[in-house]
């Protein structure tokens, strides 16, 4: 007797991923930006003056500029993604009600091109439209989810919270340790952040996480360094 074959487990097919991807992306990236943008700021202005009165002012300033900036530019990006699924999805129900054979006929064609044999690819286009016809066209023409939608808010707020958050740990490394460390401690601290912030954004993506990792340190690298040496000059400057 042949055992029962089932599903193996690590992957996930329910409807929620995509909405779940979405703001883990936004969360991630907000992160991720939120170290760096204040890591410069902080290790920049700590490179033209050492009191802490005028780093603190242009850190937190930074950190709620970046903030409600990564969320608006997290909210209006996706509300525009969403609102041109909407039209789609709008036109796809249209062309189902005007011309429902010709839309059958369409999505038949599609699984053919898949694969199947013409007569598979048919019955196979009836069944899922006698099961859900705006669901099986939306994602087989259009790869949309009717169900999942990319939810704007969602992403607006895990990018800003997620920022605030990032840029907490620079803001914090900069004023906890004595003046003549400062810069090596807040540069360790963004080094080790950035490190992890890359492995997980590789992880979400199942992307290699040493590369991941490597471009997300390098890049901060460079950011702190450009903003030391023009926060330098234009402390000697002044």
């Amino acid at each position: 007797m042949e055992a029962e074959l089932v599903p193996h487990d690590g992957e996930e097919h329910d409807q929620g991923i995509g909405a779940r991807l979405n703001w883990l992306r936004a969360a991630v990236l907000g992160a991720n930006d939120g170290i760096v943008s204040t890591a410069g700021i902080v290790i920049g202005v700590a490179a033209a003056t050492t009191q802490r009165s005028a780093i603190v002012t242009a850190g937190v300033a930074g950190l709620a500029a970046g903030a409600m900036s990564m969320a608006a530019g997290e909210y209006v990006s996706v509300s525009t993604q969403r609102d041109t699924e909407k039209a789609l999805l709008e036109k796809e129900i249209r062309e189902l009600r005007e011309m429902p054979e010709e839309e059958l006929a369409e999505l038949a064609e599609i699984y053919e091109g898949k694969g199947l044999t013409p007569e598979l690819a048919h019955e196979v286009a009836v069944q899922l439209t006698r099961h859900d016809a705006l669901g099986a066209h939306a994602e087989a023409e259009l790869g949309i989810d009717p169900n999942d939608l990319t939810n704007p808010w969602h992403a607006a707020w895990a990018s800003m919270v997620a920022f605030t958050v990032g840029a907490l740990l620079p803001l914090v490394a900069i004023l906890l340790p004595p003046e003549g460390a400062r810069v090596v401690v807040t540069a360790l601290a963004v080094v080790v952040a950035l490190a992890i912030t890359g492995a997980v954004s590789a992880r979400l993506g199942g992307a290699d996480q040493r590369r991941a990792v490597l471009r997300n340190v390098a890049g901060g690298v460079l950011a702190m360094a450009v903003t030391y040496g023009i926060g330098a000059l234009v402390g000697t400057q002044l």
